[in-house]
């Protein structure tokens, strides 16, 4: 059984009128989930932060102590318990959310609509709102998007303003197809990047064998390039013949 001493943890954190420390809070979180009696210690003002810092000659704030043992900030607590640490592998997490999410969201339309799930609309629906999220994950910093396009796609490279319209496209396709207007300019869009993009993946990937991140989820994606970004080209394509011929 574990001694009440053993679960006795000390916390120095800033709380300040203009600005509370999230990841102190965070800390003191975990360790109440795991059991430990906090003993909470807030710095309330710059100087006394500054005072604790060269009191203990660390660099950042908060900190924290267990059994008189100075553990450090959020990420070493973490690690300290053995939880993993958030770093620059790759990560699926933001693709599984959009294809989810927009999956769930096309069923409940088609249900709203039709009263029941097994509908074509609702294949439809998923797809054009896979690419409306995708499309503002782009556009959340375009910049970085358009930094990262330009490591693989073929008209990018010969035409830079294109990494710019792209998500600007691929919005106003899936939105049209939403609803199912203006056909006419919404599955020419779709069928023309969704194409252009599946060559660029194919390329950069499968024939000249190179190894990036994927900018279908924005510029500071983790997701490697290859099989995600070459699904939502494809499925663009799809779309475009789709409702062209529809």
């Amino acid at each position: 059984m574990t001694s009440t001493y053993q679960k006795q943890a000390v916390i120095h954190r800033m709380v300040m009128e203009d600005h509370l420390c999230p990841y102190g809070l965070k800390s003191k979180d975990l360790l109440e989930r795991k059991g430990f009696n906090v003993k909470d210690h807030h710095l309330k003002t710059r100087e006394e932060t500054d005072a604790f810092q060269r009191k203990h000659g660390v660099e950042t704030t908060h900190q924290i102590w267990i059994n008189d043992k100075r553990i450090g900030g959020y990420d070493a607590l973490r690690e300290y318990f053995g939880e993993k640490i958030k770093d620059d592998e790759t990560s699926y997490k933001p693709v599984i959310a959009i294809f989810a999410i927009s999956f769930l969201i096309a069923l409940a339309i088609s249900w709203k609509t039709y009263e029941t799930v097994l509908t074509v609309r609702a294949i439809e629906w998923f797809i054009s709102i896979v690419m409306c999220f995708l499309a503002v994950q782009k556009l959340q910093d375009i910049e970085s998007f358009s930094t990262m396009f330009l490591n693989y796609d073929l008209l990018a490279r010969k035409w830079v303003r294109y990494g710019y319209l792209y998500p600007f496209g691929e919005a106003l396709a899936g939105i049209l197809m939403i609803s199912g207007a203006l056909v006419w300019l919404s599955s020419p869009i779709a069928l023309f990047i969704g194409t252009v993009g599946a060559i660029s993946v194919l390329k950069a990937v499968y024939v000249d064998k190179r190894e990036l991140k994927c900018a279908c989820v924005g510029g500071n994606s983790k997701v490697p390039l290859g099989f995600v970004s070459l699904t939502e080209n494809l499925m663009m394509i799809a779309m475009g013949i789709w409702m062209w011929l529809k």
